[in-house]
């Protein structure tokens, strides 16, 4: 069974600030359901905990939800020198990350891939 806490640990969070915790059960769940979607199968492996933790970091390091999207703290799509002007990304969401994701961990799953018609 996929916890918080587990999470928490694992990315350096302090168990005690519950601020994250929505945004953390969601990466959970998400990892989840790719995995069970990704292998055609209705329950999740205790070989693929490990991995579930691992996608559930990713995608709460790349996609940080529960943070407001278009912040000051996305990345810099442009700078001019004359009266200074900055752009933001209104989005910190890494497409080419996401469409990888699956290609990482592609060999863990594909172990409990099952065929489905």
């Amino acid at each position: 069974m996929l916890d918080v806490l587990t999470l928490k640990s694992l990315l350096g969070l302090d168990p005690g600030d519950i601020s994250t915790d929505s945004a953390l059960a969601f990466a959970l769940e998400d990892a989840e359901e790719i995995i069970l979607n990704y292998c055609n199968i209705s329950q999740m492996p205790k070989g693929l905990e490990k991995t579930a933790y691992r996608m559930a970091m990713d995608l709460y390091r790349n996609e940080q939800p529960g943070t407001m999207k278009g912040s000051a703290s996305g990345s810099v799509s442009s700078i001019e020198e004359g009266d200074t002007t900055v752009s933001f990304n209104t989005s910190s969401y890494d497409e080419a990350y996401a469409a990888s994701l699956l290609k990482v961990y592609s060999k863990s799953l594909n172990r409990y891939r099952k065929v489905a018609w």
